[in-house]
């Protein structure tokens, strides 16, 4: 059943193009898809590594500025994702240094402070940033020959992205180092009497974190052909823990659903005045009914529907057995 489903969902994912009525609602899909390459890195660091952080934005914007720059200074759109790459890496391992030195509550506040100078450097420096008004740019690659000029063309691509990101990372958390990962999550100092390096495991996590943050950024900038420093706001950083968080941290289905559900606002907001509330109302329900989030929560109502509908059948004689002490 299992495979199954996953061959429906992908064979429904490369078909959107075929039975969703408008590019309109094609774009949103390709939306749902980025953001949720943006919340898969940040579940990296939130669900695995239990490290909350609320500065991710500031990465994410890096990657699209840092990609603007390079293409509207000549480079090759190769280069200039390579670029924006590495510029990425090379802040998220500032980040790390800065931010490991805390945890808990510390660790997120220096995030905050990460995120916002970021967004200080894009709102001021406007020689380079161009300030409030943001950075431009006016083509996007064809790899392949594929043309991500149509918004067909643009969700294929982006969608290529995200299983790349939904494999990788499934790998990554499923190998040993994802077990030492998340026992640094859980028991930190046990770890570091069995001799792991604790504080390299988290640096490596905030690295690759960081890598598909800068992905999701890059796939931003060519989505709308424009970044701006709204993109690296503390409200941005939020949006996506939000992701994470209402749809189950440690589970890779959990920040795609929560992706989803965040970006079909914009959605709700052609049909609903007042959709903020719609979506408050939401997320409180979720936090009520589903503390652990949306899908690890569905997964447990289904359960315990199926076990009220079909109990369990008992084995004959073993509550006769239990009763004698047998």
């Amino acid at each position: 059943m299992r495979w199954l489903a996953l061959s429906v969902s992908l064979v429904l994912l490369a078909t959107v193009p075929f039975w969703v009525a408008s590019d309109y609602y094609v774009n949103i899909a390709s939306q749902i898809l980025l953001y949720a390459v943006f919340a898969l890195g940040l579940n990296v660091l939130v669900g695995y590594t239990g490290l909350v952080s609320l500065g991710h934005a500031g990465l994410f914007g890096i990657a699209a500025y840092a990609g603007a720059i390079f293409i509207n200074g000549g480079a090759d759109h190769l280069i200039a994702i390579l670029g924006a790459l590495a510029a990425t890496l090379l802040a998220a391992a500032v980040f790390a240094v800065l931010t490991l030195r805390g945890t808990g509550l510390g660790f997120v506040m220096i995030t905050v402070a990460l995120g916002q100078i970021v967004w200080g450097v894009a709102y001021r420096w406007i020689s380079l940033t161009n300030g409030d008004n943001g950075v431009s740019i006016t083509s996007r690659p064809a790899p392949f020959g594929l043309s991500l000029a149509t918004a067909p063309g643009f969700y294929w691509a982006t969608l290529l992205v995200f299983l790349a990101a939904v494999v990788t990372i499934a790998i990554f958390v499923g190998s040993p180092f994802g077990a030492s990962l998340r026992g640094t999550r859980d028991q930190p100092r046990r770890m570091n009497a069995l001799g792991y390096h604790v504080w390299m495991i988290r640096f490596l996590a905030f690295l690759f974190s960081g890598l598909w943050s800068g992905v999701a950024g890059m796939l931003f900038l060519y989505y709308n052909q424009f970044v701006s420093p709204q993109v690296v706001a503390l409200g941005a950083s939020a949006e996506a823990l939000l992701m994470v968080i209402a749809g189950g941290t440690g589970t890779l289905l959990g920040p795609i659903a929560g992706a989803a559900l965040v970006v079909m606002k914009n959605v709700a907001s052609a049909y609903i005045s007042r959709w903020n509330l719609v979506l408050g109302a939401i997320f409180v329900t979720i936090v009520i009914f589903m503390p652990e989030g949306l899908v690890p929560g569905s997964v447990r109502l289904w359960r315990w529907a199926v076990d009220r509908l079909h109990p369990r059948d008992v084995e004959p004689g073993r509550g006769a057995r239990q009763k004698s002490g047998a």
